[in-house]
């Protein structure tokens, strides 16, 4: 996105990023609120490299992907075609996309709305959901509950965050140091990449924080009415130890 979008590079190389993101622990609740109809119309927000995408066209959905990152679309479509799936991918920036049609849900799934680092970025991308979701249509998202005992915890130092091999190859280790800014909410995280046991670079992940009762107004005032908020993907209750906000919104 612009600039103030201060994400590395390397986080969204297609490859190491799904060598990292391979749980769809979250899949199993994003298709449950699906329409039972398979000509509904699906709009997945910051969709990657498809890891949601595809196994829902799988499925027989009608289902489009947007994502902001070329690299990683190029990754989602080439799986497609691996697979022999059929369906749409939109690069775009979600926060100004304009599309002809209407959907019956739209989901920002995987924390992504982090990324959206100001109220003006987020409240933007809202408008985006809701002038391209029919009318009743749902609208899910998931991200986290801060918590500040882990920033104060990450900011006492570098911890191990990760150890695995690419799909080509690399071996890829991680290290986290962070620094949290109260000012802007926003969790000033770096990724310190390692690969092939050789120093690669540090790459900046930084994330904006929404608290739970902050969110739920900004959900509400944007016209969204909250219809249930979990805790978990097994939709347990939301609570003060809940590591997740989950909104099931109309």
């Amino acid at each position: 996105m612009e600039s103030n979008y201060n994400v590395g590079d390397l986080i969204y190389d297609a490859n190491i990023y799904d060598g990292m993101n391979s749980n769809l622990n979250d899949l199993p609740f994003y298709k449950k609120w699906l329409p039972k109809n398979k000509d509904s119309r699906i709009l997945e927000l910051c969709c990657g490299t498809g890891r949601l995408t595809l196994p829902i066209a799988k499925d027989g959905y009608d289902i489009t992907g947007v994502d902001y990152t070329d690299s990683m679309l190029e990754k989602a479509k080439a799986k497609a075609r691996e697979e022999e799936i059929k369906l749409e991918f939109i690069e775009a920036d979600i926060r100004h996309l304009s599309l002809p049609k209407k959907y019956d849900v739209i989901f920002i799934p995987f924390n992504s709305i982090h990324h959206l680092y100001t109220n003006e970025d987020l409240f933007q991308a809202f408008t985006v959901v809701k002038n391209h979701l029919k009318k009743g249509g749902l609208f899910l998202l998931d991200c986290f509950n801060p918590n500040m005992q882990f920033i104060v915890e990450g900011e006492k130092g570098q911890k191990d965050i990760t150890d695995y091999t690419t799909e080509d190859g690399r071996q890829v280790s991680i290290k986290e140091t962070m620094r949290y800014e109260n000012k802007t909410q926003i969790n000033r995280i770096e990724w310190h990449y390692y690969i092939n046991g050789k120093f690669q670079s540090v790459q900046n992940l930084d994330m904006r924080l929404f608290f739970p009762q902050e969110l739920d107004s900004y959900l509400e005032r944007n016209g969204f009415r909250i219809i249930h908020k979990f805790g978990t993907f097994k939709e347990d209750a939301f609570q003060d130890s809940s590591e997740k906000q989950i909104f099931v919104c109309q």
